[in-house]
């Protein structure tokens, strides 16, 4: 959980930088625990500046109800259970450009940091933070700028003007593709190839084509190793 679920006072949405915003921002909460989303409801249900108008337990359920709810901003945890937060993301946004998402995880792992840079995020908050940085990124994000943690600014570096990792660690997972990162994460959860074509929405084969292609990028050649790999380099959780 993230501190003692205590946020600012009632006011109007100010960012650090003094931009105002006259309407209060529609959020919809995305996680798996019930007791994560109802903590966040209840913080921001005291400030006026933010409403939260749906919740979901899943990137699945996230991305079948988004259009329903249309928010302004959606904060979603990164691991959860079904569909890979990123791909769902990547989804919301396609149809809806100016949808804005803050991920929150207790996880910043480089290749979390990477991804969620890659779907267009435009907040990283991690759970151990002071409830205020939550705050902080909604106000900002929804005056149009980004917000990350201190543990996952320090990864990044604005080039170009868009925000990317500063290095990427040396591992032969660098030479995956972003669906090929997927697929070792579903695999490393134990879903079965027919399991991770229903959850990706492509075919079975396609799966096929791309675990032979992590094997042969990583030399490993078994389910398991691969999962204590992608486990060892924070692509999957324990």
């Amino acid at each position: 959980m993230m501190g003692d679920g205590r946020g600012p006072p009632r006011g109007p949405l100010v960012t650090k930088s003094g931009a105002r915003m006259t309407e209060s921002q529609k959020i919809l909460l995305v996680d798996d625990h019930e007791l994560v989303r109802s903590a966040l409801k209840g913080m921001l249900d005291r400030d006026d500046a933010f409403e939260v108008v749906g919740e979901a337990s899943s990137a699945d359920e996230a991305l079948e109800v988004v259009g329903e709810f249309a928010p302004d901003i959606v904060v979603m945890d990164i691991d959860m259970p079904g569909m890979i937060c990123f791909g769902a993301v990547a989804q919301m946004r396609a149809s809806q450009p100016d949808l804005k998402v803050i991920f929150l995880s207790a996880f910043f792992h480089d290749h979390y940091i990477e991804q969620a840079l890659q779907v267009g995020a435009s907040g990283y908050v991690v759970k151990g933070d002071p409830p205020s940085f939550l705050f902080d990124a909604l106000r900002e994000v929804a005056a149009g700028g980004s917000y990350f943690s201190p543990q996952v600014r320090s990864r990044i570096v604005c080039e170009d003007g868009s925000n990317k990792l500063t290095a990427e660690a040396e591992t032969r997972s660098s030479s995956l593709t972003n669906r090929e990162v997927e697929v070792l994460r579903y695999l490393a959860r134990g879903l079965s190839k027919k399991e991770i074509a229903k959850t990706m929405h492509i075919s079975v084969k396609t799966v096929e084509h791309h675990t032979t292609s992590v094997m042969r990028k990583l030399d490993i050649h078994d389910r398991v190793e691969l999962a204590r790999y992608a486990i060892r380099e924070g692509l999957a959780e324990a």
